[in-house]
């Protein structure tokens, strides 16, 4: 290992936003480095830690310290993350965790780390001064979602809310032409909570990064090089990339019943469709997604959680449904092995929200992609892929921002089809990418370089 990763050993602690899409990549991230010999303490609620410690592969050098999530107004009793409150244009949880600033404060005094990793708690470099020590914001999503949404290139009124049109605007100096929200897509940004306690979501967000000592970015320059490098001009502030961090390949075997029934069809020719534990649909459009699936004639399998208002997945599928696919077609509304799944050779084509992670297992994958996102760093994620990668279609959307079972079809059908030239190239380019990407070297290269950053800070 390089000289400069061996003479300094870091004490880091981590405190991230509490949901489990942010805490989980904290914990990612401190297993790269403890790997590296560094030491972290990770601050997060009780709950927290017994659904996601078993995500630590150093215990010997990553600890967790437990903080205890307030009561405030409108906080469901017992609710320590953001998977136990319903989204809102109040956000209670957000008043809770800037609460916390005290604990936080104490631990962080007996702690005495060199850096502390966090995101939305602004309030964490107003801290550093006192205690001494180096702020890293680290920034869990692509780097296109803040580029695009906030930075200093984009005012934000005080008296009023951005309209949906001035949303769609990129800033001035954003460096894509194509990674943008379209349309009515700037209506997606209406999910990010608009009141942050006594504060908005903006000016939090913007505290955060302009008093960090650096920004920590999971991406990498092959794919957002030049967002990356908008928010350090944005911000002055030096941006270090710790490359995807992805978990290493899972080991064991894909449940027996489900690669007995995949080893049936022919290699490449089975349409996966996922789109997250996180995401559930309406029934209505859960029944169009299977209905264009359906209409392919190919063999699927379907990983969806029931739709709203459903007691279960067959309850909620198209009349007739089932007896009409007979044995080529799985709907399944349990958890499944994904990376096991998209590793079977009968898999053809990968149908996917394109969320962060499952953005890296397509391209990891040999699997044609197809792209439905329904949020705003979904819908950037996918104009990445579709339209500067061009690895990969995105399904056509109407006004109301859902597709028809026809386009569906036709999306799965253009990159499935052995004669489609748009399949061809995206598979070709894929073929590129996926090369480049499991170079030997590449993700360990990211996470020994940015650690060669923290300890020059």
């Amino acid at each position: 290992m390089p000289e400069l990763l061996e003479k300094s050993k870091l004490n880091i602690a981590m405190f991230p936003w509490i949901a489990m899409g942010h805490i989980t990549p904290f914990i990612h991230v401190a297993n790269e480095l403890a790997k590296r010999g560094h030491s972290v303490s990770i601050l997060i609620p009780k709950k927290a830690i017994l659904q996601l410690g078993h995500n630590n592969l150093y215990p010997h050098l990553i600890k967790f310290h437990i903080v205890s999530v307030p009561q405030v107004e409108g906080l469901p009793p017992g609710a320590e993350t953001a998977s136990d409150i319903d989204v809102s244009p109040f956000n209670p949880l957000a008043l809770a965790f800037q609460a916390m600033s005290t604990q936080v404060n104490t631990l962080l005094c007996t702690l005495k780390p060199d850096i502390v990793f966090y995101d939305f708690a602004h309030w964490i470099p107003n801290l550093a001064a006192k205690i001494g020590f180096k702020t890293v914001f680290y920034n869990v999503i692509c780097a296109a979602f803040w580029a695009i949404t906030i930075v200093p290139a984009r005012h934000f009124p005080k008296d009023r809310v951005l309209t949906e049109q001035e949303l769609s605007e990129p800033p001035k100096g954003y460096p894509s032409s194509t990674v943008v929200l379209r349309g009515n897509e700037a209506r997606t940004l209406s999910g990010i909570p608009l009141e942050c306690g006594d504060t908005t979501f903006d000016v939090v967000i913007t505290a955060a990064m302009k008093g960090c000592d650096a920004i920590g970015i999971r991406t990498c320059s092959e794919l957002e090089g030049p967002m990356c490098d908008y928010l350090s001009e944005q911000y002055n502030k030096p941006v270090f990339l710790s490359g995807p961090v992805l978990v290493e390949a899972p080991k064991g075997k894909l449940e027996e019943k489900w690669d007995k029934w995949l080893a049936k069809f022919k290699p490449n020719s089975v349409i996966y469709c996922a789109f997250g534990s996180q995401l559930n649909l309406e029934k209505d459009q859960f029944q169009e997604l299977v209905l264009g699936i359906e209409m392919t004639g190919l063999p699927f399998f379907v990983a969806l959680p029931k739709p709203k208002g459903a007691k279960s997945v067959e309850e909620a599928l198209p009349e007739g449904f089932l007896e009409r696919v007979g044995g080529r077609g799985v709907v399944y509304g349990g958890w499944v092995q994904q990376t096991h799944i998209l590793n079977h050779p009968s898999i053809g084509c990968f149908v996917s929200h394109c969320g962060f992670g499952s953005m890296w297992e397509s391209l990891l994958s040999d699997s044609q992609i197809v792209l439905v996102p329904y949020l705003a760093d979904q819908i950037l994620n996918t104009r990445l892929l579709t339209e500067e990668l061009k690895v990969a279609v995105e399904v056509e959307r109407g006004e109301m921002g859902w597709f028809s079972k026809e386009d569906l079809c036709k999306a799965i059908k253009c990159v499935m089809d052995e004669d489609s030239v748009v399949g061809n190239m995206v598979k070709c380019n894929h073929a590129h990418w996926k090369k480049t990407f499991t170079n030997p070297g590449f993700m360990n290269n990211y996470m020994d370089n940015f650690v060669r950053q923290l300890c020059r800070l």
